[in-house]
């Protein structure tokens, strides 16, 4: 018997914060998925679509900052913090480019949300043991 242990197979994504932004567009499109499917089949109307759109996107920096936390292993804040940043900075250009919206209190409210949420989700995600 060989006392050699196999090593771990490497993440297809090496870079944490390159996972942790593809994972939080993936749980972008679901959240935008699911608010769609909320707006047409219940009474909810669109004047809270802009409260429930800002729920979605912490959620996505959230699980987005998790994935980049449990990958970088240390300072999870960090990390989590600036694909937050990173996250609200693309949604804000894409945003701008698409519709023409210009820097506004829900820019900076979004931006604000996505930092903290992702933040508290690296320092979860680099707690967690594997």
């Amino acid at each position: 018997m060989s006392s050699v242990k196999p090593s771990p197979k490497p993440p297809l994504i090496a870079s944490p914060l390159l996972a942790g932004v593809l994972f939080s567009i993936i749980w972008l499109a679901v959240g935008a998925l699911l608010l769609s499917l909320l707006l047409h089949f219940t009474a909810m109307k669109e004047s809270s679509l802009s409260t429930n759109a800002l729920l979605v996107h912490g959620f996505a920096s959230l699980a987005g900052g998790f994935t980049a936390g449990r990958r970088s292993e240390s300072k999870g804040w960090y990390n989590g913090a600036l694909l937050g940043l990173l996250y609200g900075a693309i949604i804000i250009i894409i945003s701008f480019l698409a519709s023409n919206a210009s820097l506004s209190l829900h820019s900076a409210l979004l931006l604000g949300a996505a930092l903290l949420s992702g933040a508290f989700g690296g320092m979860i995600g680099v707690n967690l043991k594997k």
